[in-house]
């Protein structure tokens, strides 16, 4: 009868049983039925430490004091779960409590701060006391601090702007963000294009010489124009955005940090294009070249908007509105 029992357990598909409680807990706004009846969960959707991708799982929910907090337990076992492991590298979170749905940055709490809340979970659950009690590793409680934008008291609503549930919802400096984001995005795609109507010019030969010397010079100046915008930005954030998102959140400060070294790369890339640009003569530079750079730039950039948006615009949403800029 052992052997039956330890096969039963080497079988067994922890995926499988998860995924059957996520769906469980959706399709009846967070309860469960049979021997999990009863019990407070929610549904953690984590970014995979190597892989990159949202990984999802059911998780013990507590709150002590009014703060919201998980458990790594893994049921006492010798090792933590694999969503601690991705929090510790990414702590944005997506939170399921089965009556709505928000993001929230989850901290690793340490020394007297994890004593006190945990004491205050086995005040809750005695069974996370026998959790600890069987494993030598101490069990990590995370707190999870709200994100999602929420209406500011004494601000106006933005026109068109709405949350998830559809209520109207304040315009936050996260979405500013994006904004100047999408405003930068449009005006690489314009001067590709610009540099694009040059080499064409070259392909199409005499026909279109006399016009070169004006797209280039339009080229460039929209080029210079581009350039700086992305330096204010990339300045802003260094020196206002980042500091106070790192004060408030400082289990942001790695994303912080990577931000910050790809503002430099992004700084020299930008310097070798308008270096290009400025020595730029029509009919004797080659446009391809320029062309090529700019693209990495765009890639880059790309890359960079995307990560910078993924990790911080839910935390300048919460911090406060959007400045009312024309």
């Amino acid at each position: 009868m052992t052997d039956e029992h330890t096969d039963d357990y080497a079988n067994f598909d922890a995926g499988a049983f998860n995924r059957q409680v996520v769906e469980e807990f959706r399709q009846n706004n967070g309860k469960l039925s049979g021997w999990m009846e009863g019990w407070s969960l929610v549904v953690l959707t984590t970014i995979g430490a190597k892989s990159g991708r949202r990984r999802e799982g059911p998780v013990g929910y507590f709150e002590v004091d009014g703060q919201p907090l998980v458990v790594a337990s893994a049921m006492g076992g010798p090792k933590n779960p694999a969503w601690y492991h991705n929090i510790a590298k990414n702590p944005q979170v997506t939170v399921e409590t089965g009556t709505e749905t928000y993001e929230a940055i989850a901290t690793i709490t340490t020394g007297a701060e994890r004593d006190a809340l945990f004491a205050g979970v086995v005040a809750q659950d005695s069974g996370m006391g026998e959790y600890q009690e069987k494993t030598t590793r101490v069990l990590p409680v995370i707190t999870l601090r709200r994100t999602d934008a929420e209406p500011i008291a004494g601000a106006e609503p933005a026109a068109g702007s709405t949350s998830d549930s559809g209520a109207d919802r304040v315009r936050g400096l996260g979405d500013f963000l994006v904004e100047g984001h999408d405003w930068l995005r449009k005006e690489l795609t314009e001067l590709r294009a610009q540099v694009d109507e040059i080499i064409a010019g070259d392909a199409d030969g005499a026909a279109l010489e006399r016009a070169k010397p004006g797209l280039a010079e339009q080229m460039r100046a929209h080029c210079m124009e581009f350039c700086a915008a992305v330096k204010e930005h990339h300045t802003g954030e260094d020196m206002g955005a980042f500091p106070m998102l790192a004060q408030q959140y400082p289990e942001l400060a790695p994303d912080l940090e990577k931000l910050g070294e790809e503002h430099k790369v992004v700084a020299r890339l930008q310097d070798e294009i308008r270096q290009l640009v400025e020595g730029y003569v029509p009919g004797k530079s080659d446009p391809v070249q320029l062309r090529e750079r700019l693209e990495v730039l765009a890639s880059d950039l790309e890359e960079h908007f995307a990560y910078e948006e993924r990790t911080v615009v839910d935390a300048l949403n919460k911090m406060g509105p959007a400045p009312n800029i024309p």
